[in-house]
């Protein structure tokens, strides 16, 4: 909830209304969690605790010893499967450029993954690659959400592989695996938060362009955004749109360079 509660002093907007003799007060109400919030609420739910930790540090080795193949057999995989090349624009085979792209911000995200960080700015980072794959990014790529689910799952399934043919039989594998399920369930949950922020941005019946000022403008790369709206929609309604697609605003120049 956003709330606002101007100091006692003469409002300079009065005149335009003589009932108005008294500061204002207003409250914006139905925001989404933050990315923090709920990154710390599903970790709650899905219990991912010390002991999950200590057995997922136990695989850590082996599954960085393959990270490079992780990375270049996932767009592989991408680029095999018709759907996803068509979506990628790589029917006639990967653009180099755009590979290469989409390996380091994988790279990264690999790397931050096996390195356990379970921060604040990794819940930002994960709600804004959400919204790059709802056509939000630099090249305004919409990636189906179907995909981005088995994006992970696809993940997951990998990691088990790679653990029963780098530690095949141990004892710490099951534990293991469990506890990286739960982070990359942890993981898709905040991605699909920022998709659907991108989503909601896009969706109704009319275009209007919000105007950016201060550090805001900075944060947002520009001067302006554009958000859809239904037919007869509320300024709250707006405000809703914008401040629940902004949770990612702080960390949005660092995550772009990287997609």
């Amino acid at each position: 909830m956003i709330k606002t509660v101007p100091a006692a002093v003469v409002d300079p907007f009065t005149h335009l209304n003589g009932q108005l003799e008294k500061p204002l007060a207003w409250e914006l109400t139905g925001l989404s969690p933050t990315p923090e919030e709920e990154w710390q609420r599903m970790r709650s739910f899905l219990g991912l605790d010390q002991a999950d930790l200590a057995a997922m540090v136990e695989t850590v080795e082996p599954l960085f010893k393959r990270g490079h193949e992780l990375v270049v057999g996932n767009y592989d995989y991408l680029l095999k499967h018709h759907d996803t090349a068509v979506i990628l624009g790589w029917e006639q085979g990967a653009d180099p450029v755009h590979l290469a792209e989409r390996r380091r911000f994988f790279t990264v995200w690999l790397a931050r993954t096996l390195g356990l960080d379970l921060s604040d700015d990794f819940a930002r980072y994960l709600f804004r690659a959400g919204q790059i794959h709802a056509g939000h990014g630099p090249r305004q790529t919409h990636v189906p959400e179907l995909y981005v689910t088995g994006a992970i799952s696809l993940v997951n399934a990998t990691f088990a592989r790679f653990l029963a043919e780098e530690m095949p039989g141990a004892a710490v594998i099951p534990t293991a695996l469990a506890g990286w399920n739960k982070l990359l369930s942890l993981h898709l949950h905040m991605m699909l938060l920022g998709y659907h922020s991108a989503l909601a941005l896009d969706s109704g019946d009319f275009r209007v362009k919000a105007a950016i000022f201060g550090k805001m403008r900075a944060l947002m790369g520009g001067p302006e955004l554009s958000l859809a709206l239904p037919t007869g929609a509320t300024m709250a309604l707006a405000l809703r749109k914008l401040f629940n697609y902004l949770n990612f605003a702080q960390i949005r120049g660092n995550m772009d360079s990287l997609i």
